[in-house]
């Protein structure tokens, strides 16, 4: 019974620390499955606003490339309007240099002749002719020299558009590609994290169990000893004082028996 106390005592000890060890487990690993839950969590939506972003600069991609081939068109429109206008204006001029240059010479030749009636003030006609020539042609001229400005000004505007565009496709292209890498990295630790969760979550479970053996266990030991364990000191006295009875009884026997051989004697 003693040993049957001991051993009692010494496992639910035991069970008590092992439950109160598993329950510490239990606790730390329940904590490590709302952090992997909660890192998941946020990882994913970082992938999400990743993934979404990249999708909003290949729309912006898109949209810049569509705009710059409408201003490119736009540009070489221009471009040809000016150097047509340019070229029928120069031809203009040419045939307006020719004509006036014929004209100068006739009139030069017809003042060589006796006027018919008073003659002008020297030079006068001449003046008024030449005036009105040069006139036309300095606006022709003046018109292709601003067709002219107008065609070199469209030229570097198209010049500083495109290579403001190359920027920006570049710029993107390298957004686009850090934010890629970037959900590359977080997938792998989310999928990581995902594993580590897996079995976290397994070793929860293993340790639920043992929980449940060892408190099922307690029980067993609860059976087998609370009688034992509750009687012990009583059953111990009443043991004692059974054994003093019997040395008593005994020690009066032997006592009677020895008066007895002597008055046998």
């Amino acid at each position: 019974e003693i040993k049957h106390k001991d051993f009692c005592v010494d496992e639910f000890n035991k069970n008590q620390l092992e439950t109160e060890k598993k329950e510490r487990e239990k606790s730390d690993l329940i904590a490590k499955i709302e952090g992997l839950e909660a890192k998941i969590e946020e990882l994913s939506k970082a992938i999400e606003t990743l993934k979404s972003e990249i999708a909003e600069m290949q729309v912006q991609l898109k949209r810049a490339g569509e705009d710059r081939e409408k201003e490119n068109k736009e540009f070489q429109q221009t471009v040809a309007d000016q150097r047509e206008t340019q070229k029928l204006l120069k031809a203009a001029l040419s045939i307006l240099g020719e004509f006036y240059g014929k004209q100068k010479a006739a009139e030069l030749a017809q003042l060589k002749q006796e006027p018919a009636g008073p003659a002008p003030p020297p030079g006068f006609e001449e003046y008024k002719k030449s005036a009105a020539s040069g006139g036309v042609m300095s606006q022709i001229e003046q018109i292709i020299s601003d067709a002219k400005a107008m065609e070199a000004e469209t030229i570097r505007s198209e010049e500083d558009a495109q290579k403001a565009y190359e920027d920006f496709v570049k710029e993107t292209n390298r957004s686009i590609e850090a934010k890629s890498k970037d959900i590359t990295d977080k997938s792998e630790v989310k999928a990581s994290a995902e594993a580590d969760l897996v079995e976290t979550k397994e070793s929860k479970e293993a340790t639920m169990l043992e929980l449940e053996q060892l408190s099922t266990y307690n029980a067993e030991l609860h059976t087998s000893c609370d009688f034992v364990m509750k009687n012990f000191d009583l059953r111990q006295t009443a043991r004692d004082e059974e054994v003093e009875a019997l040395k008593q009884a005994k020690a009066i026997l032997s006592g009677a028996n020895f008066e007895g051989f002597l008055q046998g004697a």
